[in-house]
């Protein structure tokens, strides 16, 4: 029986059209069966019944405040999960405890679980302080909270957003620590699978075809090599799937749900982030027990509040009063729209004029995407150039530089530089990988070794011979890297024998360069966890080695002045099984050491989006050209879908949108592109990498032109000049825009232009403050 009533008073007072809701909280006793509490912030209400069920979710921001809570689907606060019967235990009952703030709920299998409550004004922040009974329950649920919003989902961070005029509301999450995921406790390597999803947005707009219904799931499209023939359907209707922490049910309505792991204990795991290619079949993988992360302690923002301020009213607030990662740019939060900028990325090979042309163009960072792959090899203490920055792979005509000498000419005009590393795949020659391997790698499965071996031997016989039949990894199973590692030996091999005694076949001794030994009866075989080839070859390392990995880049931001980095292959991280904790963790160990080392956050894009990178990354730029802005048809993606794809799900997990490397100026490029390319970045808040090769922008006659046009959106973005409904207005792609310069620097003149000619002119004005 809950015995306290929380009762929330909301005031309205209109202020030149402005809503201030003032909040009053009265405790009062009671003692019936059907007591049920509730709890608010200055936009939400939610009420919890006597059975630990949100049974109502009220937008407070209406006069009349609205049910978002589907009356046959009340939401259960927290839920348990038991891995070994895959059961998830729903409350049975629920008590206040007033005077500590403390909600107990029992559960079917006798736990008893306490949750601290403390509502604030604009999130209620909850958090298990203890669970009895536990011995079998691997994981806790918070939710699933169910709304009856239909609009946009944001599986990624977990919102539930309606943006229409009428109702303009969401309903989030955000987990308030490391080892809370967004996504639900049955989700297989703590990172969801890559497929589609069927949900329309808008059922009036785009309906559903006869033979498609909401919820229904389809696998990617392509080999599942290729990542760019992954995005496959242009259908609106048709949305890619970046997580879980949002989903919906089979009328369109939207889930929230977050998670939390005891990592302590030994689990195996068949995973794979794209188990329905043939591709990509799951592995099996012994995932490393963690010492010391646990569900207990897990906690969690819940917010609802107008949907258009939510990000910079709301979730800002949650970070900044949780502590949770806050990385800037010039000192704005990066998820800032008005921080939303481009970067230059680099082709060519020539560096002359990169930094003026950038510092011109307004950007802030240089990607130095025409060198090599960036590979982490601790062996060079993070000198990339050299312990005395000798090698000087930067070209100008001037004279070639190292990284840290450019880095340093970049400064100067208040830009840095970058380079594409392939995130922890550990590459043959580097010293974790070979010639002497280190004992922190990642090992799928652990056999013991049945009979002593010698330099030369090929006969090796293992005690088990489950699962080692499996190619290893469960991206592409590239043969040349399927292995196992022995001391300090690494060995080659494909198969295993059906019958006893069971021995690997197809063995090569001393692969990648490693020295044959002797090796014992009972010595451990290690089969370990790869990445893929194509120039990605590399094994992957536990977390421990991980962790240092993370240092690594930190200390090589630090030595050679680079501040950003394109995580190529970032869906590494999951390799290890702990999916988006892995990611959290691996960022969380950079920005430290950085922080350390007290040089700025480091900007970051890379190969994927997660829950786990979400509070850390700036920008998602991932591949380019026509698959994703096609400037000439005005389309996103002419080729493929996954401009379509990706604009969908960042913009629904209020991220910024990339169009990838594109729009190298070259020499037929002209001033109209790029206005409608800032245009169209502007008002649906995009960044993008524009390609400078410099034998082409010089070969450019509207070069100077189109600098000035590109500078003149960017200062104007920065500086908030953009009203809602002018941004509205700039997404619409028949539409064509100028933008001029004001009487000041404060001001901006945007022409609507048709046939050339103007036919709408609004004044901008820079935001104060």
């Amino acid at each position: 029986m809950i015995n306290t009533i929380v009762y929330i008073a909301h005031y309205f007072k209109r202020n030149r059209g402005r809503t201030f809701l003032m909040l009053t909280m009265v405790l009062v006793l009671g003692c019936s069966q059907s007591s049920k509490t509730s709890f608010g912030t200055n936009y939400l209400k939610i009420s919890i019944n006597e059975k630990g069920f949100i049974y109502s979710i009220k937008d407070l921001t209406k006069p009349q405040p609205r049910e978002l809570s589907p009356s046959d689907r009340p939401s259960p606060l927290l839920t348990l999960y038991n891995s070994k019967l895959d059961t998830l235990y729903r409350p049975l009952s629920a008590e206040f405890n007033k005077s500590h703030s403390l909600i107990e709920l029992v559960f079917p299998n006798n736990s008893k679980a306490e949750i601290r409550v403390e509502p604030k004004d604009k999130y209620l922040k909850f958090t298990l302080v203890s669970l009895t009974n536990r011995e079998d329950i691997e994981g806790v649920q918070w939710g699933s909270i169910h709304t009856n919003i239909t609009n946009l989902f944001g599986e990624i961070i977990g919102v539930a957003r309606d943006t229409s005029e009428t109702v303009n509301y969401a309903i989030g999450m955000l987990a308030l620590d490391d080892n809370t995921l967004g996504g639900t406790s049955r989700t297989i390597g703590d990172a969801a699978p890559f497929q589609y999803v069927i949900h329309s947005p808008d059922t009036i707009q785009y309906p559903l075809p006869d033979d498609l219904h909401e919820g229904q799931i389809f696998t990617l499209g392509g080999n599942g090599i290729s990542d760019v023939a992954f995005y496959a359907h242009k259908e609106p209707y048709y949305r890619i799937l970046y997580g879980n922490a949002a989903e919906i049910d089979n009328k369109g309505r939207i889930s929230i749900t977050y998670n939390s792991r005891d990592r302590t204990k030994k689990r195996e795991v068949y995973f794979s982030l794209i188990p329905n290619m043939e591709a990509n079949t799951p592995n099996h993988l012994q995932v490393e027990p963690v010492p010391g992360v646990d569900y207990i302690g897990s906690s969690v923002a819940l917010w609802g509040s107008p949907d258009s301020t939510a990000l910079m009213n709301v979730i800002q607030d949650i970070v900044l009063n949780e502590g949770l990662p806050y990385p800037t740019i010039d000192g704005k939060w990066v998820k800032d729209p008005t921080a939303y900028v481009p970067d230059a990325i680099t082709s060519g090979g020539l560096y002359d004029s990169i930094i003026s042309y950038t510092s011109r163009l307004g950007f802030k960072a240089i990607s130095l995407y025409d060198q090599s792959f960036l590979r982490p090899d601790r062996g060079n203490d993070g000198y990339i150039d050299g312990k005395d920055f000798q090698k000087q792979p930067l070209k100008l005509t001037s004279g070639n530089l190292s990284h840290k000498e450019f880095a340093k000419m970049a400064a100067k005009y208040g830009l840095t530089i970058g380079r594409t590393p392939i995130t922890t795949s550990l590459a043959p020659g580097t010293k974790d990988a070979s010639p002497i391997p280190s004992d922190s790698l990642c090992c799928q499965q652990k056999r013991l070794l049945v009979n002593n071996i010698g330099t030369t031997d090929t006969l090796i016989f293992v005690d088990d011979p489950k699962y080692l039949n499996e190619i290893a990894s469960w991206e592409g199973h590239a043969k040349n890297l399927n292995m196992v590692k022995i001391g300090k030996e690494l060995i080659h091999y494909l198969g295993v024998s059906e019958e006893e005694p069971y021995r690997l076949l197809n063995v090569e001794r001393g692969y990648w360069g490693t020295t044959p030994a002797e090796h014992r009866t009972n010595d451990t075989i290690c089969k370990l966890q790869v990445t893929i080839n194509y120039g990605y070859d590399g094994l992957i390392p536990n977390l421990q080695l991980q962790d240092k990995i993370a240092e690594y880049y930190a200390d090589v931001s630090y030595i050679n002045g680079l501040g950003y980095y394109d995580f190529d292959g970032q869906e590494f991280l999951f390799n290890n099984g702990h999916g988006y904790y892995s990611a959290k963790r691996f960022f969380r160990k950079m920005f430290d050491r950085a922080a350390m080392h007290g040089i700025p956050s480091i900007r970051f894009t890379g190969a994927t989006l997660s829950e786990g990178s979400w509070h850390y990354q700036s920008i998602w730029n991932v591949g380019g050209g026509k698959n994703l802005y096609d400037v000439e048809t005005r389309e996103w993606g002419s080729t493929t879908s996954q401009g379509k794809d990706l604009r969908d799900v960042t913009y629904a997990n209020y991220f910024p949108v990339g169009m990838g490397g594109n729009f190298p100026i070259k020499a037929n490029s002209t001033v109209e592109h790029y206005e409608h390319i800032q245009a169209i970045s502007v008002g649906l808040g995009t960044t993008y990498s524009l390609y400078l090769n410099q034998k082409d922008v010089e070969s450019c006659p509207e070069k100077e032109a189109i600098f000035k046009v590109i500078r003149t959106w960017e200062n104007a973005r920065a500086a908030n000049a953009f009203p809602r409904d002018v941004k509205k207005l700039l997404t619409k792609p028949e539409k064509n825009w100028r933008l001029l310069d004001g009487e000041n620097k404060d001001t901006w003149i945007l022409n609507e232009l048709k046939d050339g000619k103007n036919v709408k002119s609004y004044i901008l004005n820079r935001v104060q403050g």
